[in-house]
């Protein structure tokens, strides 16, 4: 069946089409498409992942279709003036 596998990177968010095996998994899309080897700050254990924008389970069983997201921990850095002092 074909999945993607998408990771919310800073910049150009790589997308990556894969035919996996029916009994295909969340974390077994995420280690076929190589992402965590083009991305080695990447932890998986403590990523938050999905399908669709729900979150999920690595172990979820994938349906032909489905995009699996990694998703990236959304940060703000505070200029000069956004200080909590006002």
């Amino acid at each position: 069946m074909e999945v993607s596998v998408v990771y919310a990177a800073a910049g150009n968010p790589p997308w990556i089409r894969l035919n996996v095996p029916e009994e295909c998994t969340l974390g077994d899309a995420i280690a076929a498409s190589g992402l965590c080897d083009r991305f080695p700050d990447l932890n998986l254990k403590a990523a938050r992942v999905g399908i669709f924008g729900k979150l999920a389970k690595l172990d979820t069983a994938l349906k032909p279709g489905d995009r699996v997201e990694i998703y990236r921990p959304i940060t703000r850095s505070l200029d000069d003036d956004d200080d909590d002092d006002d």
